[in-house]
């Protein structure tokens, strides 16, 4: 019996092995045309376009240089990529990951290796640097849970913690068509990209 397909063939044609993935077949404008197809809350918000994954990743990315303002370039990379093995196992909400277990997080931490050692990141970020990329990760989720997704504040302090307000001054949750979504996000990564040579 042949071995089921574990690839998938993406717009670039490079085709990603999702069990065995390889640094070189990986490439941004892939993981920014997929995360900015892949809608955040399983599409249960608010407005015209779906909040994407990519839209999400670059509110986390500026919250993260709020939060660490001296952070070198290449961690905020790693904020703005802390979703990206998203672009081809999708965003799934927090109850089924935990309904599916540790074989999601597995597929996950490969995936992110491999797209982290593309851009020169470490395979695995420091836990002090992760730890600091969930906290933006947690306003963020806070910021689309009160504006978009329909939770009232006290909710989201619940589940997401009660934010400081002076990280999201000036900030607010935006719904735009996924080509603009597509073009920020390679902008940012080739702003970023530039900083860290």
């Amino acid at each position: 019996m042949p071995k089921p397909r574990a690839w998938q063939k993406m717009l670039s044609g490079r085709r990603l092995d999702l069990l065995d993935p390889t640094p070189v077949d990986i490439e941004i404008e892939d993981i920014a045309h997929g995360l900015s197809f892949v809608a955040r809350w399983n599409g249960q918000t608010l407005g015209d376009f779906a909040y994407s994954v990519a839209e999400h990743s670059l509110l986390v990315e500026r919250l993260y240089s709020r939060l660490t303002p001296a952070s070198p370039a290449k961690w905020r990379l790693a904020a703005l990529l802390h979703d990206a093995p998203e672009y081809v196992i999708g965003d799934m909400i927090s109850p089924v990951k935990n309904a599916v277990g540790p074989g999601y997080d597995e597929l996950d931490k490969r995936l992110a290796g491999a797209i982290h050692i593309r851009f020169g990141l470490p395979a695995a970020i420091p836990p002090a640097i992760k730890k600091q990329i969930k906290q933006a990760d947690k306003i963020s989720a806070w910021m689309e849970a009160t504006e978009i997704a329909g939770f009232s504040v006290a909710e989201a302090d619940r589940f997401f913690g009660k934010p400081d307000p002076a990280l999201m001054q000036g900030l607010s949750i935006t719904l735009r068509p996924p080509v603009e979504t597509r073009q920020d996000y390679t902008a940012r990564y080739q702003v970023l990209m530039a900083e860290m040579v």
